[in-house]
């Protein structure tokens, strides 16, 4: 894997800051929302980037286009109004979901902006913006495959019947190994970009 030059770096980095920090945000927002102040107490519900970026994480996403933020903290048990695991599955839709709204929001500017590509500015301006839309899609794409500690995990726990989503979550003491092979096996690649690609072509129907 090649690595990317200091300028790639520059003009990745704000991509990456907004997409960790609106993803963990939304999940805090959401939880919040439904009745669990925990991700209050945490400092969670902010848009300032800090208390959101596992810096392990930050990096890995910066130099290999993946990588994850510091998890928010829930207690499902303080959801008012909704089951545990639908809560839980509201919470994990959000952060992938607002992912996707942020490349859809990026991909509207990038149309808006393609009349001034031939100005310096527009150059500019176009290439920050390139990569907040495949950074979320990146970010939504790979928080949706269905490996605990991913959201896609307990996304499919929330639809699954009991029985199932116990069988989800009894994995989530195996799930960062799981994970691990997967990224080194190169199978989280073969996942993810079928599904960044289908979701690019219905964002682009909806823009272009």
């Amino acid at each position: 894997m090649n690595m990317p030059s200091i300028m790639e770096m520059i003009t990745w980095l704000p991509a990456i800051l907004i997409a960790l920090t609106f993803h963990e945000y939304a999940h805090g927002q959401v939880a919040y929302w439904l009745g669990d102040d925990t991700p209050y107490h945490q400092g969670r519900l902010t848009i300032n980037p800090l208390p959101h970026i596992d810096w392990i994480g930050f990096f890995m996403l910066l130099f290999f286009k993946f990588g994850w933020a510091k998890p928010v903290l829930v207690n499902p048990y303080n959801f008012k109004n909704v089951g545990v695991k639908r809560g839980m599955m509201l919470v994990s839709l959000a952060g992938p979901g607002m992912n996707i709204v942020l490349a859809f929001i990026g991909m509207l500017a990038y149309k808006f902006l393609l009349p001034f590509q031939t100005a310096e500015w527009g150059i500019y301006a176009l290439r920050l913006i390139e990569p907040l839309i495949w950074i979320n899609l990146i970010l939504a794409a790979f928080n949706l495959i269905p490996v605990p500690p991913l959201d896609g995990a307990k996304i499919l726990a929330g639809i699954l019947p009991d029985s199932g989503a116990r069988a989800i979550y009894a994995l989530e003491q195996y799930g960062f190994l799981i994970l691990l092979v997967l990224i080194f096996t190169g199978t989280t690649s073969a996942l993810i970009w079928p599904l960044v690609k289908i979701i690019y072509g219905f964002l682009s129907l909806l823009v272009f």
